[in-house]
């Protein structure tokens, strides 16, 4: 049996709308790159007050691409006072229409430069250019008119009935928004995560300050620009600090000045957050990792699912918390699933993340990769099979490129199969009956989402009811979209981003009684 690559390809472009670049894209990728340096503070693009850069690594040629201001602990303490100014003295936080106003204006200016997003994405993240479409842009700019209606529609206060042992008091709910907020964004979906954290604190009256990852500081400093050139928002509403220095950010989760610490990233660093924060009660909102389950049940048909199923693991090289790194397969079926995930394995199309032939670039870094790599000869270590991949391919003299790696006979209680891998990984575990692998998905820590591919739609949601996660996708639906809201139950976070309730993240509630 073979794979045609064209037919690969074809398969792994239904998964989050990839599909080959437009040509006003294309033809960013053909030029010098260029990004801000500036950071933005109290409305006004600046560089770093100790004049401190940082450069900004382009990970398919290990050269820099730029440089970016450096923040220090006196341009992070200027970003807070200015964002506490202009939630407690300004009508920010009371004016809907403004709010509505600034984010639409905000999402008319990042969807004339959604071709420049995705060449960024493509240069700093090395993202492939053809599944640039979705989260590195065009999906993720969607979700800004989604939270600009709420600010002005959402109910922020509304009457109790009378209730007859408190005779004549009325009674209101009142909704306001929690104060200033700290967003600190990760690399590896840096539009996605900014937006979703930007458009509904925004909406809902909060005023930010948003810490963007290193790895992927243009993302954020791109949009500092277009904020301050093509957009209305008052000064201090939107600050946005880049910073290579992890004891700098960290100020972010303890200065008493700043009411909500919104955090995507890994469990380890969220847990610290965490703490940090409740050293003064402060509220958080973790979005963490994951190890989902990916379950293919006894009926399904493995020649249309499995090239989508095994495959997703490597888009966005393998970088992202929610993809189901962790496959299940019907011990009846094992020896067919496998064999054809190796030659799909061996198949996919890897390497310079411009050409629009290949489906995922590099790591972000050599640090990314060398722990990638550990992880691989901790899986071979512990006694599953290595059948495809497992280490840096050699037709690369440059990139932090790594092989897509396959793993068989992997134990549940196996180190790959519990520990978060963050690469285009994939493990196989057989299970003999629906209800074991149901188990073998609910062992973990983590809770953050798990896929499940069958013919009996009935039976997979049945199934989907007993899983321990945040989200569940079923054949291949989305669970991707502004109205929906999606997190992690367990260690894989706290909070909900999207929908209602990730607009409700950034409100308070208040309770009003007047005596008659």
């Amino acid at each position: 049996m073979t794979i045609e690559h064209d037919d690969l390809l074809n398969a792994l472009g239904s998964i989050w709308g990839a599909h080959a670049p437009t040509e006003p894209t294309a033809a960013l990728l053909t030029r010098t790159p260029t990004g801000e340096s500036r950071m933005l503070i109290d409305g006004e693009l600046t560089e770093a007050a100790s004049g401190n850069i940082f450069l900004n690594i382009d990970p398919t040629t290990e050269t820099p691409l730029g440089e970016v201001a450096d923040a220090g602990p006196e341009d992070i303490d200027r970003a807070i006072s200015a964002a506490r100014r202009a939630f407690d003295t300004t009508s920010w936080s009371t004016d809907p229409a403004l709010r509505r106003h600034c984010l639409m204006q905000l999402h008319a200016a990042l969807t004339r430069s959604a071709d420049q997003l995705r060449a960024t994405a493509v240069r700093e993240t090395g993202i492939a250019v053809r599944t640039t479409y979705a989260f590195h842009s065009d999906l993720s700019i969607s979700y800004i008119p989604y939270f600009a209606e709420l600010a002005t529609n959402y109910e922020y206060e509304h009457p109790l009935p009378d209730q007859p042992w408190a005779p004549g008091t009325k009674r209101l709910v009142r909704h306001e928004a929690v104060g200033v907020v700290a967003a600190i964004t990760p690399w590896n979906f840096p539009l996605y995560s900014l937006i979703t954290k930007l458009a509904p604190a925004l909406a809902a009256g909060s005023t930010v300050i948003l810490k963007p990852a290193p790895q992927s500081p243009w993302h954020a400093t791109l949009i500092a620009r277009i904020i301050s050139e093509e957009t209305d928002f008052p000064p201090g509403v939107i600050n946005i600090v880049p910073t290579a220095d992890n004891a700098v950010a960290e100020i972010l989760t303890r200065d008493p000045r700043i009411d909500m610490v919104h955090f995507t990233g890994s469990t380890i660093v969220g847990k610290r957050v965490m703490a940090n924060a409740a050293e003064r009660v402060a509220r958080v909102s973790l979005e963490l990792g994951g190890k989902s389950a990916n379950i293919l049940m006894p009926d399904v048909d493995l020649d249309a699912v499995l090239p989508v199923a095994a495959g997703m693991v490597c888009m966005n090289a393998g970088q992202g918390c929610v993809l189901p790194t962790r496959m299940l397969v019907p011990r009846t079926r094992y020896h067919e699933a496998t064999e054809l995930a190796k030659l799909i394995y061996e198949t996919i199309p890897y390497g310079d993340p411009a050409d629009p032939d290949v489906v995922f670039g590099p790591q972000i870094s050599s640090l990314q990769r060398d722990r990638i790599l550990g992880l691989v000869g901790k899986g071979v270590d512990e006694g599953a099979r290595l059948i495809a991949g497992g280490g840096k391919p050699s037709r690369f003299d440059k990139g932090f490129f790594m092989e897509p790696t396959l793993f068989i006979d992997v134990h549940p209680d196996s180190t790959i199969a519990q520990q978060e891998i963050f690469g285009p990984v994939l493990s196989i575990t057989p299970y003999e009956t629906v209800g074991e692998a149901i188990d073998i998905a609910n062992n973990s820590t983590y809770g953050l989402a798990c896929n499940i591919w069958g013919s009996d739609e009935d039976e997979a949601t049945a199934v989907s009811r007993r899983i321990r996660a945040g989200a569940v996708s079923i054949n291949g639906g989305l669970f991707y979209a502004p109205d929906l809201a999606i997190g992690g139950f367990k260690q894989s976070g706290l909070g909900r981003e999207s929908g209602i309730e990730g607009f409700e993240e950034f409100l308070e509630t208040k309770a009003i009684a007047i005596g008659q």
